[in-house]
């Protein structure tokens, strides 16, 4: 039975199917608007680092062929053959995506879906109404993404732009447009063929006949046109007209002009350019090209600016135009696609319209937001208050609910998201900037009978979701074993299956515990292997 996702779901491929050959169907329609469906497979960067990877309707298949374009066929406006096994390990990412061709808007689309069939049977599907979008003209539906394992995830993330803007977004090129051809023969609409034959049985498609490439529009493929070897024109620039010769001045000879005979180019002069031009006496000679001018005779630079520098200018006023837009590129805001984004490693922006759940936040950690966003206090009620304040794991929270994103961070601390697929992590409550509100949290007891106060305490997530974890620094992932210490001051995080035993010689948190008396404890870690803990290169 195929599990039914929503936007934001994410889960692993193997949990789905066991199989890796898999068959991927798009069903998009709305009346009199025809849509292009791709793939882009993306690098690590989430970047069309290999154009060859960007399968649509004039490249329908990846040079190794583990990504093919099959068409419209079984109810779907269109249809990829993935093998995972064989896609090279440069492509980190399948993104498919949906463009409308020509006028028109997503919010005009009635129903449609992403699925995935693996064997014959269908293993999940994320279905989508117009309902969602607005003004949008193309929207990312579902992303294949390596992370350990390949994983499938429900986007639903719409751009205003078309195929320019996704082709952008993914720092591909857009080729200049060429004179329009000699119009074809109707070009066929994506719309749903009308047999309703079941998808193909494969782990891969039916391999007797190969699948032929999609139809270019009603036209054969044309071949790929060669690249000039110049992509920009050559430029001729007209002569500058030779302006004729000044007077010389009184007491001065007249100089010969001899223009079969250049002259050199004395230091600092262009070749081809003529000499600087002679200042009458008394008048200071114009400065070479390209060189400040040097102050009036007779008067110094102000004080605390270099001699030639322009004079009524401020200093330190910043370059314009491209010279900006180059220095602000590193730092544009990035939007992958998924719930969750680093920005950097201090920011972390949340898209709130991705996975229905709203999200629980430290009170204050936000820094930004855009759309319609709610802001709600996240009360934790007179026990866990009590709890709360007994144990030191109390969480000052706050809701976030709408449509839009939020940046959240907090004093420059590392941000670190850990995604969770039904299993759990412990973590101190002072590392937690946020977490999906779709995970269930509880404050956990370490027993130990070398702690003062008889018990160590933190908070054990739990479920399907993301909690953003903050360290000071970078952080270090060491696996469990039987001679794993720790010192509590820099214990971040461990997986929730692991033995923790204390031992003694490191100072414990002052708030972990409540009755604290200064005396010093370590903690030992043991488990099966898979197990972890992790390390912040800081003592709190």
């Amino acid at each position: 039975m195929a599990r039914e996702f929503q936007r934001g779901h994410k889960a692993r491929i193997s949990d789905l199917t066991a199989g890796t050959d898999l068959y991927v169907g798009v069903q998009i329609a709305a009346p009199g608007l025809t849509f292009d469906i791709s793939c882009f497979g993306l690098d690590a960067h989430e970047q069309l680092s290999d154009d060859r990877y960007f399968i649509f309707f004039n490249q329908p298949k990846s040079p190794e062929e583990s990504i093919q374009l099959l068409g419209a066929q079984s109810g779907d406006t269109e249809s990829f053959r993935v093998t995972l096994d064989r896609i090279p390990a440069a492509i980190q990412k399948l993104s498919f995506t949906a463009t409308l061709d020509g006028s028109g808007q997503m919010s005009q689309i009635g129903p449609g879906y992403i699925r995935i069939v693996a064997g014959g049977e269908e293993v999940v599907r994320y279905a989508f109404t117009g309902s969602e979008f607005t003004t949008e003209r193309a929207v990312m539906l579902g992303d294949f993404y390596l992370k350990d394992v390949w994983r499938f995830a429900a986007v639903g993330q719409g751009f205003d732009g078309g195929l320019d803007a996704l082709l952008k977004n993914f720092g591909g090129e857009v080729a200049e447009e060429e004179a329009p051809p000699a119009a074809p023969a109707a070009a066929p609409g994506f719309a749903p063929p009308a047999q309703a034959a079941a998808p193909p049985a494969f782990g891969a498609p039916p391999a007797a006949p190969a699948p032929q490439p999609a139809p270019s529009f009603g036209a054969p493929p044309a071949p790929a046109p060669q690249q000039p070897m110049h992509a920009a024109p050559t430029i001729a620039a007209p002569l500058a007209p030779q302006a004729p010769q000044a007077p010389s001045p009184y007491g001065h000879p007249q100089q010969p002009h001899h223009p079969q005979q250049p002259q050199q180019p004395q230091f600092g002069q262009v070749p081809g350019q003529g000499a600087p031009p002679v200042a009458p006496f008394g008048q200071q000679a114009p400065a070479p090209f390209g060189q400040p001018a040097p102050a009036p005779y007779g008067q110094q630079p102000p004080v605390g600016m270099p001699p030639g520098a322009p004079q009524g200018v401020p200093q330190g006023v910043p370059a314009t135009g491209a010279g900006l837009q180059a220095a602000l590129q590193p730092y544009k805001e990035t939007a992958t696609g998924q719930r969750w984004t680093p920005q950097n490693q201090q920011l972390m922006r949340v898209d709130l319209t991705m996975g229905g759940a709203g999200v629980l936040a430290r009170q204050g950690s936000m820094v930004m937001y855009q759309g319609k966003v709610d802001f709600g206090y996240k009360s934790a009620g007179f026990v866990g208050r009590a709890v709360g304040n007994a144990t030191g794991q109390e969480m000052q929270l706050m809701r976030c609910t709408g449509r839009g994103q939020v940046f959240l961070a907090e004093e420059g601390s590392h941000l670190h998201p850990i995604e969770l697929q039904g299993d759990a992590i412990c973590v101190s409550a002072e590392s937690v900037l946020a977490f999906d509100e779709s995970l269930q949290y509880e404050v956990r007891r370490v027993e130990g009978h070398g702690i003062p106060g008889g018990a160590l305490f933190t908070m054990q997530f739990q479920g399907t979701g993301t909690v953003i974890v903050k360290t000071h620094g970078t952080p270090v992932v060491l696996p469990v074993t039987p001679t794993t210490f720790a010192d509590c001051n820099a214990v971040v995080a461990w997986s929730a299956a692991s033995q923790v035993i204390v031992s003694s010689q490191v100072r414990l948190r002052r708030n972990a515990y409540p009755g604290h008396s200064g005396e010093t404890v370590n903690l030992q870690f043991r488990g099966a292997p898979g197990n972890f803990i992790v390390v912040q290169p800081y003592e709190v």
